[in-house]
């Protein structure tokens, strides 16, 4: 089987696809979202009728007979319709947040999940700061979506045909055209440069992630900015990288007022060609005062939600273009999957075996070639060779954070790739070289390694790691925070956290990438020791560059150009005076100088 990269993933997508995405949320609460809609139509319905009671108190009180007791009862009827108006649309509001909250909760934890499952590749591929702000900004788009293509969108077009509907029943035809026009240019105007506007909106997005995750990444690479003394080139760069989104959101801004003056002018006109026909009819004695005042204020009522319409229109296309990158993150493809059937591990005695291993992290270069060597149950093998000899690459396939290009790994005779990956990284420990700890306490940093492990447990197990008086000496003990990525510690108190983690985790299958290569000689054999205890009973697999940390393996693997050169004991090896008595006679000589 030959290695296939996943590819990126799709990064066009279209808006109704988006919004079909949502719809799952929506159908969640079904009751909750069919009450929301009948409030906002109520909400809508109570809108309608105020005008016509301020048309009728207009006209009583013009009336040179006016009975007090009719026009109180009017403005009372009046008072009750905006009261309804203001109450439908708080109770709409209120019965559909749990249905926004649930779908935003719902849709940023699927996001987070997802990106767990993604391979490794993936992972380091990514900028980290980039991806954080689009899924920020594309929650936060969900909410905005929900809420207003329900109840705005959908409501100004209820209360538009309304309106409309009214103004041609009980007016002149010339209302009802006048008032088509003006919302069909206005509506018109307002895709069409809407349209135009997302290239600005997407660029910014583009230009804001760049810029987040070069900030994010000299701040976590501190220390290095420190000590080059770049700090005027990483302002320099972050200066580089705003200034092209400040060209972009000057455009966007410029635009938007163009859009927004454009709209000003067809409403204007509209409004003013409406009330001109209202005024002629009042003059002409088609209709009454009453009749103008109720004209006027419909054009109130529909220049309102018009105006908010293309606020809407605009907001909802930028919460679409927020929620693109973050929806492309879910079509990115998992480059390690779990088969169908796939069996769940369970065992206590673990024999792996690599068998004619061929892999390369691209096409360009391979990092294995027909790498095959035994590790029984419960036997210790040791790795050893210089740096990219492809060492580690074997601990990431048996994680299966890659899967092989060709040939197999199996544990007890099944190949690995039959195994869900879940249960096949609960049996295996591992304390790598390069630890990275939670920026949490160092309670937590051990506690993760079995989080319902008990107190006293994890205590254990940082005394077994050697860990355990250094942190009693500690203000703050167990509780003391380690830092981004643990850099409060030193390398040798992380390794301790790491190895005090993976105890007690307590797999049956251990690996040591340079387990001990960040602490000092003393603290060294005393964890090698215990390590050795620990590794008696299990199945061990352990990568080295110092060859003496495995001089006690069953059996050791020398690795050179991602080929297996030599295999045997440590006497067998030494014996062959090959390129392991080589390595071994260099670094006695560099002891001896040391």
């Amino acid at each position: 089987m030959r290695f296939t990269h996943s590819g990126p993933a799709p990064t066009e997508r279209n808006d109704a696809k988006t919004l079909k995405t949502l719809l799952p949320y929506l159908l969640e609460f079904k009751g909750r979202v069919a009450l929301a809609l009948s409030l906002l139509m109520l909400a809508k319905l109570a809108n309608v009728s105020v005008p016509w009671f301020l048309k009728d108190i207009v006209d009583q009180l013009s009336a040179t007979q006016a009975a007090l007791a009719m026009p109180l009862g009017l403005v009372a009827a009046y008072g009750l319709a905006r009261l309804a108006t203001s109450v439908f649309g708080e109770l709409r509001d209120a019965v559909f947040a749990k249905v926004t909250q649930r779908a935003i909760r719902r849709i940023a934890l699927q996001v987070f999940e997802h990106l767990h499952r993604l391979s490794l590749r993936f992972h380091l591929e990514r900028q980290t700061g980039g991806m954080s702000r689009d899924i920020e900004r594309g929650t936060k788009g969900i909410g905005f979506l929900l809420n207003f293509t329900l109840f705005n969108i959908l409501p100004t077009l209820v209360e538009i045909g309304l309106v409309a509907g009214i103004l041609l029943v009980n007016y002149h035809w010339s209302f009802a055209v006048v008032t088509f026009l003006t919302i069909a240019s206005y509506i018109g105007f307002t895709l069409g440069v809407t349209e135009w506007r997302m290239v600005f909106r997407r660029s910014m997005n583009e230009l804001d992630s760049q810029a987040n995750s070069k900030a994010i990444d000299a701040l976590l690479n501190y220390e290095t900015v420190k000590y080059f003394g770049n700090e005027r080139y990483e302002v320099a760069r972050y200066d580089g990288n705003l200034a092209s989104w400040e060209r972009s959101a000057v455009r966007n801004q410029t635009s938007l007022n163009f859009l927004n003056a454009g709209q000003g002018v067809i409403i204007a006109v509209g409004v003013t060609v409406l009330v001109g026909l209202a005024a002629r009819g009042v003059v002409d004695g088609s209709m009454s005062v009453g009749d103008m005042v109720l004209v006027n204020a419909y054009l109130i009522q529909l220049y309102a939600p018009l105006n908010f319409l293309g606020f809407v229109y605009r907001e909802i296309k930028h919460s679409l273009a927020d929620m693109e990158r973050m929806f492309t993150l879910l079509e990115q493809g998992e480059e390690v999957a779990d088969r169908p059937g796939a069996q769940t591990l369970a065992t206590r005695q673990a024999a792996i075996r690599f068998e004619q291993v061929q892999f390369g992290y691209d096409g360009k270069r391979q990092i294995l070639h027909d790498v095959s060597f035994d590790i029984p149950a419960g036997k210790t093998v040791a790795v050893v060779g210089a740096s990219g000899a492809g060492k580690s690459t074997l601990s990431r396939l048996l994680f299966r954070f890659y899967d092989v290009g060709a040939g197999r790994i199996t544990l007890n005779g099944v190949d690995i790739r039959e195994l869900t990956q879940a249960s096949l990284r609960t049996h295996i420990g591992i304390v790598p070289q390069d630890t990275v700890l939670f920026n949490d306490s160092i309670y937590y940093n051990i506690a993760y390694g079995r989080p319902d492990a008990s107190r006293e447990q994890v205590i254990e197990a940082a005394r077994a790691a050697h860990i355990h008086d250094f942190v009693s000496q500690l203000p703050d003990g167990y509780d003391t925070v380690v830092g981004e990525r643990g850099l409060k510690l030193s390398g040798g108190e992380k390794q301790r956290v790491a190895i005090a983690r993976t105890l007690l985790k307590n797999p049956p299958i251990l690996i040591f990438d340079e387990a001990t290569s960040a602490l000092d000689s003393h603290t060294e054999k005393a964890i090698q020791a215990e390590l050795a205890e620990i590794a008696a009973q299990r199945t061990t697999l352990i990568i080295a560059h110092r060859l003496s940390t495995v001089v006690d393996a069953h059996q050791i693997v020398v690795m050179e150009g991602g080929r297996i050169i030599e295999q045997g004991s440590f006497r067998d090896l030494l014996d062959r005076q090959g390129r392991f008595a080589q390595m071994w006679q260099l670094q006695l000589q560099d002891a001896d100088h040391a």
